[in-house]
């Protein structure tokens, strides 16, 4: 009888110690790492920027439920894992999403030049009407000069789209075009000064 039992103690304490010898879910870890690579190789960074962040957060909460489960007498790993198998999943959503964004951006884009190439030309229609007075040609002189730099801004924008860089070229497209606009806001108001 006391065999019995003190055999019964012992596979208890076997189980224990294994128990205690948990190892980290490294397969699991990996997976999440290569998971958050892949969105960034699909420029979720870029695209979406919140929610690749937020993917880094979650990876930095399970790394630190891994080491919290490293600290215990009894390794458990349960939470950690749930953890990273849910980066895996989410991360490869984030990607999707991230192509689809992209396009988006590059449709954007391909508006905005169109809109951009269109007021461009307005503007320097409009600089032709506009008044020459002695004040009105200093005025215009600058207008040209701003026109310059807004044909370089749609050039090295149009290039950055080009080379597949949307969300750069878009943000130069917005802002050649914020400052289009305000030419030819300025330029309408002049002319229709002078008719008045």
């Amino acid at each position: 009888m006391k065999g019995k039992v003190f055999t019964g103690i012992a596979a208890a304490m076997m189980l224990l110690l294994l128990a205690g010898c948990g190892k980290a879910p490294q397969a699991e870890i990996d997976a999440a790492n290569a998971a958050i690579e892949s969105a960034k190789a699909a420029q979720a960074d870029i695209y979406l920027p919140v929610e690749f962040g937020q993917l880094q957060d979650s990876l930095n909460a399970a790394m630190a439920a891994v080491e919290a489960g490293k600290s215990t007498f009894f390794k458990n790993y349960k939470d950690a894992t749930v953890k990273l198998e849910a980066i895996v999943t989410t991360a490869s959503e984030v990607s999707q999403k991230a192509a689809v964004r992209k396009d988006e951006v590059k449709v954007e884009g391909e508006a905005l030049l169109a809109a951009l190439t269109a007021m461009i030309a307005e503007n320097k229609a409009l600089i032709e009407k506009a008044p020459k007075g002695k004040e009105g040609a200093a005025v215009l002189e600058e207008i040209k000069a701003e026109m310059t730099v807004i044909e370089g801004v749609v050039a090295e924008a149009t290039t950055l789209h080009t080379n597949g860089e949307y969300m750069a070229a878009l943000d130069k497209f917005k802002a050649a075009s914020e400052n289009a606009t305000g030419i030819n806001t300025e330029l309408k108001e002049a002319i229709a000064k002078v008719r008045r």
